[in-house]
């Protein structure tokens, strides 16, 4: 179709989509030499997001409506058999049918022990299409199930738009890409642009054919360091991919602006100590002129900490792939622990930052009435109330006193809420969910020095409430 044709259709699906259902069949006699339908459908296609028109099932067009997204989110039970077969179909083509089996299984479960390696000691992975197949199989599942919950905050607080424009910087084998589509309701329409230098892109863009009709997505393959973002983002998306940049604070300064004023910058990475840690400096380094969201939201105007920043939440295992039970199975070597190669856990570390100053907790504590914890060493062996942030799940052993990491944006070393009595009164200690706000009355504090840490010691005389986000 040349460009006058083009120009027709998109003049008439200007005027249409304010009256009606945009059918191409309807715009065929309006276009100069009236080209096919399928054609004009195609052009439709490919400047849906412009127009804003959503596709129908039936082949209509119309437009997407403004406001937010929104969905009920339930948790992810497992990755879609259609994401599983859309795989699985990618090592029939490059191994035969019993690739779990034989040569071609161990050297897929070699590569998944050497970049496990390479990830524990902190060096470069070189993803050749056998370790991006290998790597998906191995990290699809979780990375998939990852996005959705870090995401699902944003959606609650009426945060992404249904017209949603999304940079994915290192998108890899696509696990974010795919949880995204999914999590986003059918009203919704997205511009989606991944950034991946490597040879995951064969993966990634066999896979993002399996999204719906109104996810559009296109693949730069060069690197972030490379790319020019075209315009600004909704959502720019830093996946798990941060740990692997030579300079991660240079190259999300660089994205900074294609973040819009009321768009959200979004950072992944793994639980680990590492990569947790890292994720929290590069936060601390950037957030001049953003604020960061959540979850480790500064309570106290201009804090910034300066803890280690180890925090990482949980959320429950995934089912297990049958692509990697029947490659653990296949598994005959002497050195091989069954579950090696099942990886359905799903914790994982993260960074929502804003340009607009919107936090999830918009709450500023009084000094009048609460201890700031850059000053906890001036309270120590006193009875003190604090505000903090759950920062952990329980991370005490068996039989230990629940332990659990919090923070108000000011510590200066960790700072641990130890429970020793449970009572009616301070069970939102126990309950509350990672990154909700905690309300502390009559905690004890006190030096540990074998932590170098301070614990609050949340015993029979302490009262703790958990404060919903908003208020």
């Amino acid at each position: 179709m040349n460009a006058d044709q083009r120009e027709g259709v998109r003049d008439n699906a200007r005027y249409l989509r304010e009256v009606r259902p945009i059918d191409p069949e309807e715009i065929q006699e309006y276009v100069e030499d009236q080209p096919h339908p399928a054609a004009i459908a195609q052009v439709l296609r490919e400047e849906a997001f412009d127009l804003g028109l959503l596709e129908n099932d039936d082949g209509t067009f119309e437009p997407v409506e403004e406001g937010p997204v929104s969905v009920q989110f339930h948790g992810v039970e497992a990755l879609p058999s259609a994401y599983s077969t859309a795989l699985e179909d990618l090592f029939v083509e490059q191994y035969g049918p019993g690739w779990p089996d034989g040569e071609s299984g161990d050297a897929i479960r070699e590569r998944i022990r050497d970049f496990k390696t390479d990830y524990l000691w902190g060096n470069d992975v070189d993803y050749d299409a056998e370790t991006a197949l290998s790597y998906a199989l191995y990290h699809l599942p979780d990375y998939y199930a990852v996005v959705q919950y870090v995401l699902a905050d944003l959606i609650a607080d009426g945060l992404l738009p249904k017209r949603l424009r999304v940079l994915d910087v290192g998108a890899g084998v696509g696990g974010p890409a795919l949880g995204l589509a999914d999590l986003l309701p059918d009203d919704a329409l997205v511009d989606y642009h991944a950034v991946e230098p490597s040879a995951a892109t064969d993966v990634l863009t066999h896979l993002l054919d399996e999204t719906g009709r109104n996810f559009h997505a296109t693949v730069h393959e060069t690197t972030a360091e490379a790319f020019e973002p075209d315009g600004e983002y909704d959502l720019v998306l830093f996946a798990n991919v941060l740990s692997e940049l030579v300079d991660p604070v240079a190259v999300v300064e660089r994205y900074r602006e294609a973040v819009a004023e009321d768009g959200s910058l979004v950072g992944l990475a793994p639980a680990d100590r590492e990569t947790a840690i890292g994720l929290r400096e590069v936060e601390r380094a950037v957030e001049d002129g953003l604020t960061v969201y959540a979850p480790t939201v500064r309570l106290w105007p201009s804090a910034t900490p300066e803890d280690e920043g180890w925090s990482f939440d949980v959320a429950p295992d995934l089912d297990v792939p049958a692509f990697q039970r029947r490659l653990d199975e296949a598994a005959s070597d002497p050195d091989h622990d069954p579950g090696e190669f099942v990886n359905v856990d799903v914790q994982y570390a993260y960074a929502i930052l804003r340009p607009d100053g919107r936090r999830r907790i918009d709450f500023t504590p009084s000094v009048s009435e609460f201890a700031r914890m850059a000053d906890m060493d001036d309270h120590v062996s006193n009875r003190i109330d604090v505000a903090a942030i759950k920062l952990s799940h329980d991370l005490a052993g068996e039989d230990a006193n629940p332990l659990f990491k919090i923070g108000d944006g000011s510590e200066r070393v960790a700072h641990y809420a130890v429970l020793t009595r449970e009572s009616s009164l301070n069970r939102d200690l126990v309950t509350a969910s990672y990154g909700d706000l905690l309300v502390c009355e009559n905690v004890l504090a006190l030096w540990n020095d074998d932590e170098e840490a301070y614990n609050l010691v949340v015993d029979g005389e302490t009262a703790v409430d958990r404060v919903p986000a908003g208020e």
